[in-house]
């Protein structure tokens, strides 16, 4: 007895964790600083630990009542039915439950590249086909309706990241628009806004609903997260916003309570908790300008809670800022061998991660044989 063939499938590659890292160092976890996970520097919301410290009590009971009040809790905030909200167990269970409903085996699934690896994971564990559209670096990542239909072939399934992960490019709802429009009337466009808080632009919900000048669409639907902004990637939990002839279609493809009960109380809590994500947000914004200033090597402008670092030989570069007690994310694994990503951090944390890395550009990296390599950016 085996499983299935899985030589199509791939292994999402996280984030290394500080746990993780001090002991392959033989350092004490208190002296590394870790930027390689687009984690919340500011830890979750407070309301949210009391909420979940609350709850502890009562996780003996299926989550049925908090559900319903998250539920009903985000789509208040979005203007939105309760039945269009499909909350999940983090972004990626919503990815895995727009597919179920909307795939059939053999369906298209276009995705970005370079980009978030779970999108085509999720399509080839539902039996879709993966096809992929370039965000070229030599347009700065920019993101257009052009830039997907030069290789949108009739996919049942579009996936547009905005923020874009790990490059922060965004894309202007009007093209967000023109594409859903000169797609077929059967493919639906996906936009994962799970860093949509550190943006400075409106959601797509808007064209879901038909607001700001725009026409409702039921072509379109938006992913967000509590893992970035709110500091709970801990918990798992997100959700979709759906168009309305969506809405009887989750109770068929959900798992049963599709988030947990401390998930459910703590999201709860932290929605009502704007002084924390205003907190976090703005310490994006200063981390993001400290960043671009001062790195010495050129970075790319961002609307995301991390930045994109050209460095040349990014395994290098990030393992020789690892064994100076910094974590980054080397992005060989989203396809740009040359780059980095650091998450934006505390004003200690970034002032830590760019001379650290400013020294290592100038000192040069260790490649993986040991030997000093000078660095080209």
């Amino acid at each position: 007895m085996h499983p299935r063939d899985l030589s199509d499938h791939v292994a999402y590659e996280a984030g290394r964790g500080i746990e993780e890292v001090a002991r392959e160092l033989e350092c004490d976890p208190a002296d590394l600083v870790k930027l390689a996970s687009n984690e919340n520097p500011h830890g979750p919301s407070p309301a949210a630990v009391v909420a979940i410290r609350d709850t502890a009590l009562d996780v003996s009971s299926y989550p049925k009542a908090a559900h319903t009040d998250l539920v009903a809790a985000i789509a208040e905030r979005w203007g939105v039915t309760d039945e269009q909200v499909w909350l999940a167990n983090g972004g990626d269970g919503a990815i895995d439950y727009l597919h179920r409903a909307t795939l059939e085996p053999g369906d298209g699934v276009l995705v970005p590249t370079p980009g978030f690896a779970y999108y085509g994971m999720s399509a080839r564990y539902h039996h879709g086909e993966v096809g992929e559209y370039a965000l070229s670096r030599a347009d700065d990542f920019a993101q257009t309706a052009e830039t997907v239909l030069e290789s949108y072939d009739g996919e049942r399934v579009v996936w547009v990241t905005s923020p874009h992960n790990p490059t922060g490019s965004t894309m202007a709802l009007a093209e967000i628009e023109r594409l859903a429009a000169e797609t077929d009337e059967e493919t639906l466009v996906v936009v994962d806004e799970a860093y949509g808080e550190f943006a400075d632009h409106d959601s797509a919900v808007d064209l879901i609903e038909g607001r700001n000048g725009y026409d409702a669409r039921d072509d379109v639907a938006v992913l967000r997260t509590f893992s970035k902004a709110y500091g709970l990637a801990g918990v798992r939990l997100g959700y979709a916003v759906v168009p309305g002839e969506w809405s009887e279609a989750y109770a068929r493809v959900n798992t049963p309570f599709a988030a947990s009960e401390l998930a459910c109380r703590a999201g709860l809590a932290a929605l009502e908790d704007d002084e924390h994500v205003e907190r976090t947000v703005e310490t994006a914004r200063k981390s993001r300008t400290a960043m671009y200033e001062t790195i010495d090597a050129p970075v790319w402008d961002s609307e995301g809670n991390f930045v994109l670092v050209d460095v040349g030989d990014a395994t290098a570069v990030a393992e020789t800022m690892q064994e100076r007690g910094v974590i980054v994310r080397d992005c060989s694994s989203f396809g740009l061998p040359e780059c980095i990503r650091i998450t934006c951090g505390t004003e200690d944390e970034t002032d830590r991660a760019i001379e650290t890395l400013n020294e290592v550009l100038a000192t040069g990296a260790e490649d993986a044989d040991g030997e000093t390599e000078v660095t080209d950016v």
